[in-house]
Parts: C-alpha cells; structure tokens; sequence
C-alpha cells in the first residue's frame, strides 16, 4: 500500500475495463486519480466508487482522437494540478472490419485516430507536466501488436504502432527522467470484450469463451486486475530501472507457434478452468 502516495496520474479510458479496474488501483495506493473519457456516466461510477473508497478522484471528458479536446483537458489539469507523474494511455477502440480491401477506410481511421493517434496527443500536450519532476507513461497496446487478428488489420496496425512509438518515447525521455513503457493484454474480460464477441449470457459470447479458453495456455480470459496490477508495478519504483518495454500479459498464448496437438488433443481442451 501507498506506493503511488501523493502522486497525480492520469488515466484515460478510465470509464470501463482496464482504466476503470487501474483507477481504482491507483487510489488504493496513494495517487490522485484523473479520470478521462468519452463516456461520462462510467466516468462518474469510477469516480463514485474511488470516493466511497477514501480515495481522490476527479472526471474529465476527453476525446484523445481530437486535438482541441486534448489541450483543453491539458490546459485543465495544468491549471489545478501543476504537474502530472502518471499517465496511462488506455483509451481505445477495436472492431472487425474484414480483409484489407474490404475494410472501410472509415473505420481504419477511427481505430487509428483513436488508438494510436489518441496514445500520441495525450502524450505530446501532457509530457510537459511531467518534464520538471519526471515521471512514468504507461501505453496500452495489446498482443494483436505483436501478432495478427483474421478482419482486424487497422486494430494490428494501430497496436503495433503503439509498441513501437513507446520505445521511441523511452528514449526521448530517458534524459528527463521519465519512464515509458507499454501493456499488451491478452484477451481480457472487458465491455470491449462483450461488444465484440457478446457477452457471458449470449450464445455467440460464450463459444468465443470457451474458444479462448482452450487455446488460452492458463485456460481461461484475464481480469482488468490483472493489467491493474502490471500497471502498478511499471509506475512503481519497483520499476525504476525499466523503461522503453513492452509486458505481454496473455496468459501465454503467444507462447506458442501455432496450435497443432490442442486443436485434436480432447484432454487438452477439457483441461480448462
């Protein structure tokens, strides 16, 4: 407990999932938490729920695709804050869209507005309140960064890129005492989740569970906990000397090369928890 005692971090994305289950860490560890995102009534049950907790929590709207929405939030939190010495880039989108020549480029630029573009503009308008006293910067990117999706090339694309700007980030700011390093969950028990494959109580949902399950080595989904708890330690000084990273937390699906023997191997699937 208290490892984040009397620091500021910002966190986007903060709504649902990951950001939501990262706030919520983040106050039981000390830190101030702001919490930004497009949805405002989850924003405020974040919040709601840090405050019934003893913690400190304030909501933002912020849309990271848009430029003017980001240095307005920044001017915001400059005002009353001063200074950040977190930021967790987490807002992001994701949905199928079919092969290359199929896919609409409207929604390759959303998912890469959103994504990777959001990842940049949060970073650019909020580094400079972290240049005087240092700090850490958290990206989320994903194992689809690192590997392939069948229909979700944009969601690859905009992964991939945040893998990579993470680690030029980490040396831009190495001199500056700020630490930069990036997240990539595997399949997680999120709304996202929910939207794009259905939800636990629906057909649809629960075939792709048990899919993931047994392909899954650990043989089952992750929990937003689980990434809390990653994100905590990277902004901790447990992680002093480590910058310019990227921790895949997939409960070891990338392990492998391909499936071979799970795909025929009953005991294999059976074996899930």
């Amino acid at each position: 407990m208290d490892r984040l005692q009397d620091k500021i971090a910002v966190i986007t994305g903060a709504a649902t999932g990951i950001g939501q289950a990262t706030a919520e860490r983040f106050s039981e560890e000390g830190a101030t938490v702001i919490c930004a995102d497009v949805d405002q009534d989850g924003m405020d049950r974040t919040v709601t729920q840090i405050r019934e907790n003893g913690g400190n929590a304030e909501a933002y709207y912020l849309d990271v695709s848009d430029v003017e929405s980001v240095q307005t939030f920044a001017k915001q939190v400059e005002e009353k804050y001063k200074k950040i010495d977190i930021l967790f880039n987490n807002a992001g989108v994701d949905q199928e869209g079919g092969k290359v020549h199929e896919y609409p480029v409207e929604l390759f630029d959303r998912i890469i507005n959103v994504d990777l573009r959001g990842t940049f503009l949060a970073s650019k308008f909020l580094i400079p309140l972290m240049l005087e006293e240092g700090g850490s910067i958290i990206n989320t990117s994903s194992m689809s960064g690192q590997a392939a999706d069948l229909d979700r090339s944009g969601y690859n694309a905009a992964k991939g890129g945040i893998t990579n700007f993470t680690r030029a980030m980490a040396i831009d700011y190495a001199r500056e005492g700020i630490r930069v390093n990036s997240i990539s969950p595997g399949t997680i028990e999120t709304p996202l989740v929910d939207k794009l494959a259905g939800s636990k109580n629906e057909e649809e949902g629960k075939e792709f569970r048990e899919a993931q399950k047994w392909v899954t080595p650990m043989g089952r989904l992750g929990d937003p906990s689980e990434m809390a708890s990653v994100a905590l330690f990277l902004v901790s000084d447990d992680a002093s000397y480590v910058t310019g990273e990227d921790i895949t937390a997939d409960g070891g699906l990338l392990a492998y090369t391909w499936p071979g023997k799970m795909l025929i191997d009953e005991s294999w699937k059976k074996g899930t928890k």
